[in-house]
């Protein structure tokens, strides 16, 4: 039996990238061939997968066909006419970033996300069942048409999070951190349903009135140029260039070298499926305090604070009482690392291949 993978973009760093690779050694281990295919597969894992067009299996042949489901893309087409030639086909659905966050910076980009709406809605009769992240994500599939759904977190293995940071990074990091303050992080692709405006807002406020030798980091690939330009004005105007980076281009091991100087995971996004860096912060022992959107509070289980207000001064008192020494940041801190472990592989795996097998006997 094959359960045979494919997504619109395979790309490194990226979690449904990851998540996608994390699927295929679970099926794999667990006896099934498996292979991915892509439309569009980023160096460096052009060994990893192969382009969709060159998928010449049949019908008949016995395999599953697992659609990833994130943006717009020609294979959602392909997809439905596999399912109309009687093969079993199955989605995975890691969230559609709403277009009316792109309007105004990305306009191309939000008839994209329009667009991934309505080809997620097209396919719901063909799917015999599709998994979803988080129940956030599990409420949209239903209100855009299906109704076999199981939600299965999205798949990591959380020792990847404890390999080497990168000594030169880490070391550059750990002496500059001796003369600075509180270190804020946030992680995630610099794009506007994420919030990073809001994020420098709070940070400038902090800054003014609880520690001025804080610094903020941001790291994330870039989405919407215009976006990323107004985030740099604003730094400007803020008078705080000095005092926040927005980083791009990180390798994983760089990455943990910021993890390993942060004192607080800050997310103020509006518009999260699931939220893997909030994963990371929770099983590094980086106390979060985000937004309440989304499905960060519900990965964050009440292990974290979780604001329903963003104004700056708000923000920035419970990042203060966070970044605090004492009861408060260790309960956090335990709270959690016991709340990440929900998220191990062993337990994830299982409901992922529960579901798959689950349809074969139906």
């Amino acid at each position: 039996m094959r359960v045979d993978q494919y997504l619109p973009g395979f790309a490194p760093f990226d979690a449904i990238g990851s998540h996608t690779l994390m699927a295929r050694r679970v099926l794999r281990e667990a006896g099934y061939e498996s292979d991915i295919w892509a439309e569009h597969i980023l160096a460096p894992l052009g060994s990893e997968a192969r382009p969709y067009h060159e998928d010449t299996h049949r019908a008949g042949e016995g395999r599953v066909l697992l659609f990833h489901t994130s943006t717009s893309s020609p294979m959602s087409t392909w997809i439905k006419a596999r399912a109309e030639a009687g093969e079993l086909v199955l989605g995975d659905y890691h969230n559609i970033t709403p277009g009316k966050y792109f309007e105004r910076w990305e306009p191309a980009i939000a008839n994209v996300m329009h667009a991934a709406r309505k080809e997620l809605a097209m396919l719901a009769p063909w799917m015999a069942m599709s998994f979803a992240d988080s129940a956030y994500n599990e409420a949209e599939l239903r209100d855009a048409g299906y109704d076999n759904t199981l939600v299965c977190p999205i798949l990591v293995d959380l020792e990847d999070y404890h390999r080497p940071a990168d000594p030169a990074t880490l070391e550059r990091l750990r002496r500059r951190r001796e003369r600075t303050g509180a270190n804020w992080l946030f992680v995630g692709r610099l794009a506007p349903n994420k919030c990073q405006h809001d994020v420098i807002g709070a940070f400038a406020a902090y800054h003014k009135f609880f520690d001025g030798k804080a610094r903020l980091t941001l790291v994330g690939g870039g989405t919407s140029p215009h976006y990323m330009r107004e985030l740099q004005l604003l730094v400007s105007d803020l008078d705080l260039e000095g005092s926040v980076d927005l980083l791009q281009g990180l390798g994983e091991a760089e990455l943990l070298a910021h993890w390993s100087v942060a004192d607080v995971f800050v997310c103020l996004s509006e518009h999260e499926g699931f939220s893997v860096p909030t994963l990371e912060a929770m099983e590094l022992g980086v106390p979060v305090v985000a937004f309440n959107a989304g499905a960060v509070p519900e990965t964050l289980g009440g292990a974290g604070i979780v604001v329903d207000d963003k104004d700056p001064l708000v923000v920035a008192a419970a990042v203060d009482e966070v970044c605090r020494q004492g009861p408060v940041r260790d309960r956090m801190i335990t709270a959690g690392r016991e709340r990440a472990a929900d998220f191990d592989l062993a337990k994830t795996s299982k409901i992922l291949l529960a579901g798959i097998e689950a349809n074969l006997d139906a």
